[in-house]
């Protein structure tokens, strides 16, 4: 009792200082507007009728994992209906279109009033929670209510709540779920020593949705005419730190065309971008069959491309490797090209295992990436077999979702 005091007092800390920043910043503003209509959007769309599986992701990233689970159970079950929530704008607002879903919306905050009004309107008849997803009064309710649910490509590790002295009344939640489906067997086993036991590993659901990606990738023939012949270098999701390393070798070496899709396409940042720059760009926005042919550089300026961009490059760069952590490898990794990034990876179970394969490189600083794009560019048979141990990594590591599908009672 005590414990779920603290926790819903947390959250409802958390939700009242989300109510204070709403008027001052754009992220909680759209949260809360979001909040705001949830309800009387759910009344209006939800059929009574039918039967609604839930998805809930935190954010983007969690929603691509869930991605080719609601799309096999689309698929297969069509009968069913699709609610997907969101615990993020940077989710929400980029996916609140998705076709593949009946329903999406915010979830409310897990405060025990909002779980009971939330599920009495949806009354789902399963519940998928992505990764790291672990709502104690949801997950309760649910379990009361009889409703199976489950949690897809989690992973654990000994630095986690559930694993603490202090994290006992946490690891209640985990014994809610019917299953967990986590990533690999160390989770497993960090599990298992605390009495969790309805666990299966099934891999990451991530390799199932870039394989997928590949076989949609778009063409993009502007794309294509700026390559002309040139081998390419293609940055995805980079920030400054990242820009200041393979734009400074880009501007020395010709012979190379560079392709950037920045993490943050606004104003200063592509201006910033172009003033680093001392060879000749052009915007995507901006670019036509006789401008872009003629351009050394093309930046990205929009979202929703750089996974189909992958495919136009020799080498990528994956940004965010000297921030918080590295974005997507695998987005990459799939075309078969070698993947380099920043320091900061370790926790990220994916790019470990490509440095391991061979498939992918971490730099620290510009003399470690000179060296690197140096030897690839000039050594056509260690570029082609890093390559193709990306590649494999990825096909070897993917079939997470039959797994899953499998062991579900639809």
């Amino acid at each position: 009792m005590i414990f779920n005091f603290f926790y819903n007092l947390c959250i409802g800390l958390y939700d009242l200082l989300v109510h204070l920043d709403a008027p001052f910043s754009r992220k909680p503003r759209k949260m809360m507007k979001g909040h705001w209509i949830v309800y009387e959007l759910l009344r209006q769309q939800v059929e009574p009728d039918a039967q609604y599986v839930w998805f809930h992701a935190a954010s983007l990233g969690e929603f691509e994992q869930g991605r080719p689970m609601i799309e096999q159970i689309r698929s297969k079950y069509p009968e069913y209906k699709i609610l997907l929530t969101f615990f993020s704008p940077s989710g929400y607002e980029v996916r609140n279109d998705y076709r593949g879903a009946d329903i999406v919306c915010y979830l409310p905050f897990d405060k025990p009033r909002n779980v009971k009004k939330f599920l009495s309107i949806v009354k789902p008849c399963m519940a998928f929670f992505i990764k790291y997803e672990f709502w104690m009064n949801y997950l309760e309710q649910l379990h009361e209510m009889r409703i199976p649910v489950y949690s897809i490509s989690s992973i654990f590790d000994r630095h986690q709540i559930f694993f603490k002295w202090y994290g006992i009344q946490y690891r209640k939640i985990l014994q809610v779920f019917d299953y967990l489906f986590v990533q690999n067997e160390a989770s497993k086993r960090y599990l298992a020593k605390i009495g969790v036991t309805r666990v299966s590993v099934a891999g990451d659901t991530r390799f199932d949705r870039v394989l997928q990606i590949r076989s949609q990738a778009k063409d993009l023939p502007l794309v294509g005419i700026f390559k002309g012949n040139y081998k390419t270098l293609v940055a995805g999701s980079s920030w400054p730190s990242d820009e200041d390393l393979f734009i400074d070798y880009f501007n020395s070496h010709p012979d190379i065309k560079l392709i950037i899709a920045p993490h943050v396409t606004d104003e200063n940042h592509l201006v910033q971008i172009v003033s680093k720059l001392k060879r000749s760009s052009i915007r995507y926005s901006r670019a036509d069959e006789k401008n872009v042919a003629q351009a050394d550089c093309l930046i990205i300026d929009c979202y929703g491309l750089l996974s189909s961009i992958y495919r136009y490059g020799e080498i990528s760069y994956v940004g965010g490797g000297f921030g918080a952590g590295i974005h997507n490898t695998l987005e990459a990794a799939v075309y078969g090209i070698p993947v380099i990034f920043g320091p900061k990876y370790q926790k990220f179970m994916e790019a470990v295992q490509l440095i391991e394969a061979k498939g992918a490189f971490s730099i620290k600083n510009s003399e470690e990436l000179n060296g690197l794009l140096d030897k690839l560019l000039s050594d056509d048979t260690f570029l082609r077999e890093s390559g193709s141990k990306a590649r494999f990594y990825v096909t070897e590591h993917a079939g997470a979702t039959e797994k899953i599908m499998n062991m579900i009672n639809f």
